[in-house]
């Protein structure tokens, strides 16, 4: 059983020694660990990722040993262990393409998972998950400003096994980041990453006279855009003189959406994994 351990809050001594002692005890092999401390922010955060026999009970058990540490440590603590079929958190703003395709590919059983819960910053697309039949949140203000403690209890209430941000556009910050690190959440780029990162990269690649535009469906670290977690890419090209605007518009209709999908799928069958930041083939 592989199972990762996330462990977020404010920094202080004496956090690491007892979640590491707590998952030994149980005879786990820890393959992988990683801290981070920021001064400025104060936010101290753990992953771990080990492996143990399967026993029945076993996971609800550490679970509950690590929680109970967590809480008397100040640290949000997550025990999470992939399922055979994962339940997913589709989260939106306004274009529909994205998170149409992968409740589809659901619906069709190309894709072998489950919706748990539509999350959007934006009203929009209600209407999308009350079609499908899902569950809907919209998360955020007026303004599309989303309350990051909703959206992590929300992931927490639904017992969600990956984040997907299928044209979320916002930025999560570094403690959801780490809440939910080792290659929880899927990110869908509408650019090729990494020479175009950012908000603008087709505008970005269009004043460059770029004739190759491209997605990337990559897994979410606290470094934005970083470049190294890239799970699948796939691109088209355009003749000299194609507008702005007609580029985009191809890219949204015939592009993105199949990128984030072949990128949830490779992830939900086990192809790929993110040890250390990195993507790595798993089969």
């Amino acid at each position: 059983m592989q199972v990762i351990v996330t462990a977020v809050g404010p920094d202080n001594t004496g956090l690491v020694a007892p979640l590491v002692q707590t998952i030994s005890a149980v005879g786990t092999n820890i393959a992988e660990i990683q801290m981070y401390d920021h001064d400025n922010e104060r936010l101290f955060a753990m992953l771990m990722r080990a492996s143990w026999p399967d026993h029945e009970g076993g996971l609800d058990d550490l679970r509950q040993a690590l929680v109970a540490i967590g809480r008397t440590k100040g640290l949000s603590v997550r025990v999470w262990s992939p399922r055979p079929r994962p339940r997913l958190a589709i989260c939106v703003t306004r274009q529909k393409q994205c998170p149409q395709t992968l409740l589809s590919a659901i619906a069709d059983g190309s894709l072998r998972a489950d919706a748990a819960v539509l999350i959007g910053n934006r009203p929009h697309l209600k209407a999308l998950a009350d079609e499908h039949g899902i569950p809907w949140h919209n998360i955020a203000n007026d303004d599309g400003v989303p309350d990051n403690d909703v959206f992590v209890n929300l992931l927490d209430e639904y017992d969600v096994d990956y984040v997907v941000l299928a044209r979320y556009m916002r930025i999560l910050p570094a403690s959801i980041c780490w809440k939910y690190a080792g290659g929880r959440i899927i990110n869908l780029h509408h650019g090729l990453l990494p020479g175009f990162p950012g908000a603008r990269p087709y505008h970005d690649a269009h004043a460059r006279r770029m004739l190759t535009y491209g997605a990337t469906a990559h897994f979410i670290i606290p470094e934005l855009d970083a470049g190294d977690q890239t799970i699948h890419q796939d691109t088209f090209t355009v003749n000299p003189g194609t507008t702005l605007k007609q580029i985009i518009k191809r890219g949204r209709e015939d592009n993105e959406h199949r990128v984030l999908l072949e990128g949830v799928r490779r992830v939900v069958d086990g192809e790929v994994a993110l040890r250390f930041h990195k993507v790595v083939a798993t089969r």
